[in-house]
């Protein structure tokens, strides 16, 4: 059984691995004391518990984690995860893939929305990924 500061500290570390350091940093930057306890909590509990899990490889947590979130239309949250997803070794084709899937079981214009991100993420993706 983890430590709240083992927890912290291996959540933080797959955070900057899936979002990168500079979502990490900005993130942090931007902390408050309304927003402290929750940031704490996002970092050990979905970061440092359910991604540092070993049932599930990062590319289908992404998987996952996108088709969540078309689902529920966190449209905010996902240009974000779309980006973790590529970085995490999802092709802009796989991710296409998750999408068109997604538009067949959480609607067509969620998956129009999902469609409308992704193509500025892509815009954005280095050449690499």
């Amino acid at each position: 059984m983890s430590t709240d500061d083992q927890r912290r500290d291996q959540g933080m570390s797959v955070r900057r691995e899936v979002l990168g350091d500079e979502h990490v940093d900005r993130a942090n930057a931007n902390i408050t004391e309304v927003t402290r306890d929750f940031q704490d909590f996002i970092t050990r509990y979905a970061w440092g518990d359910i991604w540092s899990r070993p049932g599930l490889d990062r590319r289908l947590r992404s998987t996952v984690t996108i088709t969540a979130l078309i689902a529920h239309g966190h449209w905010d949250e996902l240009g974000m995860h779309l980006r973790a997803a590529l970085l995490n070794g999802l092709t802009q084709e796989e991710v296409s893939e998750i999408i068109l899937q997604s538009g067949v079981y959480c609607g067509v214009p969620a998956a129009n929305s999902a469609f409308q991100i992704a193509q500025q993420v892509f815009k954005a993706a280095p050449e690499d990924v």
